[in-house]
């Protein structure tokens, strides 16, 4: 079905695929731009033709030989295209939306290949381009393979129109200067100690206990919970969920993927923590199923796993360290910038200076103690306390997420320097206190521990606007 002027596409050769709309305009989709002029041949001017093309070379010679549609993709791996030629995800979508915008020429444009009533809005939103969107997706088993096939394709029509509840809070903000942002994080942290938004942590025993404490001594009210079939009814209550792949197994992929997509239904925020990402096989292909079957409103992760996120599936790391860089603070800034601005969401680049971006607003930020790499978690439970933040501040993102670290790194700057801190045993108890003072002046209105706030605006051109 292509959910495009309702459109009715029935295959009949493996060449041309006939159709007809509820006014019976007829069309045709080929598989090759190569069988245009074939194509307009046997049927004649009137009749549509449309193009299924997998790359931006091919869209532009289809255009430009006279299709009237394409079909982009495929999108995701699909048993009624055995013949795919290229998987390009939502990123690949977009390159080519991107490619076909300057075309004199302007034709409607579908989604095709694998895509189903659980990932539609998620193509739609995730694949937009600068100054084109899709026009709609064209399905088969989604459809045909339903009890109901008209429901489902009603129920398609529905999602692919509609906004969907995930990007709640993903409006552009004016909030750019960083002195605006710092006046406003006070704020953010009084209202995460007032609602006490449920924070769900999907991570592994170990830091389990210490992820409780800081949800507790923030104002968040946590739930340690692995089992995805928990998810639906946990994502109602108005919280958070952090995904952290710690520990990571077969059972824990099903798990994290049901649980990120009931809270993407439910419009509530999802924290992924991509921990070694790339050092086994089963992690990087974790990491792909992941990014292509849920969305993430913000992903944390070190330089090593986003730049297997951005690309580098094959690349392997030692453990889930970062290792040694060899990038300039320019290019980790970059980096961050172009993965959120193709994910549409919030990245943070954590490590001496952590960076941070929505794909427009970048910035860098230099606060933290030595002590927080010297003990277990404190990735983990800084993705708790950006979490809690999102959950409880949903009007701009990014500025819950710069929030929540400055809450989190302040706080272990102010234990660092506690008379009773002699080492890494003594600062945990000494940084949940702090955690919980910072939390404790934000409800008093007093904003003095933004003074220590240590934040800079990267300039760098925008990739594209979100």
């Amino acid at each position: 079905m292509l959910l495009w002027q309702w459109m009715l596409m029935v295959s009949t050769s493996d060449r041309l695929t006939w159709a007809s709309d509820q006014r019976e305009r007829p069309a045709v989709s080929l598989i090759s731009h190569q069988d245009i002029i074939t194509a307009r041949q046997l049927v004649g001017s009137k009749m549509i033709i449309g193009v299924t093309v997998s790359s931006l070379v091919e869209a532009v010679t289809a255009v430009e030989a006279g299709a009237d549609y394409l079909g982009i993709g495929t999108v995701y791996t699909t048993p009624t295209k055995k013949d795919t030629k290229a998987i390009l995800g939502t990123a690949g979508v977009r390159d080519i939306l991107d490619g076909i915008t300057g075309l004199k020429k302007v034709v409607p444009t579908v989604a095709i290949g694998g895509i189903n009533a659980k990932n539609i809005q998620r193509v739609m939103f995730k694949s937009q381009g600068k100054r084109k969107r899709l026009d709609g997706v064209a399905v088969v088993s989604a459809i045909m393979a339903a009890e109901s096939p008209k429901a489902a394709a009603q129920a398609l029509r529905r999602l692919a129109t509609e906004p969907p509840g995930f990007i709640n809070g993903g409006r552009p903000h004016p909030f750019k200067e960083v002195d605006d942002l710092l006046r406003q994080a006070n704020n953010v942290i009084k209202d995460l100690g007032a609602k006490h938004p449920l924070c769900h942590n999907m991570t592994n025993l170990v830091v389990q206990n210490f992820a409780a404490n800081v949800a507790l001594s923030i104002g968040s009210s946590p739930i340690m919970a692995n089992n995805g079939d928990e998810a639906p009814e946990l994502a109602k209550l108005g919280g958070a969920l952090v995904i952290n792949m710690g520990s990571i197994t077969p059972e824990a992929r099903s798990n994290y993927v049901r649980a990120a997509q009931a809270y993407n239904a439910c419009g509530q925020p999802v924290l992924f923590d991509p921990v070694g990402a790339g050092a086994t096989k089963l992690r990087r292909d974790t990491v792909k199923s992941l990014m292509a079957e849920c969305y993430f409103e913000v992903i944390k992760g070190n330089e090593s796993e986003l730049i297997v996120l951005w690309g580098g599936l094959n690349t392997q790391q030692k453990g889930v360290d970062s290792g040694i860089s060899t990038s300039s603070d320019l290019d980790k800034a970059a980096l961050t910038m172009k993965l959120a601005a193709r994910e549409r969401n919030v990245v943070v680049l954590t490590g001496k200076t952590d960076y941070l971006s929505d794909g427009t607003r970048t910035y860098a930020i230099k606060n933290g103690s030595g002590y927080l790499g010297r003990i277990t978690g404190s990735g983990c439970t800084l993705g708790t306390t950006i979490a809690a933040c999102l959950a409880s501040h949903r009007e701009d993102k990014l500025l819950a997420t710069l929030s929540g670290i400055l809450m989190y790194e302040i706080a272990a700057e102010r234990a660092n320097l506690r008379d009773d801190v002699k080492g890494p045993g003594t600062f945990v108890p000494a940084f949940i206190d702090e955690l919980a003072n910072v939390a404790r002046l934000a409800h008093e209105l007093n904003d003095s521990w933004l003074d220590q706030a240590k934040v800079e605006r990267i300039g760098i051109r925008e990739p594209r606007s979100v």
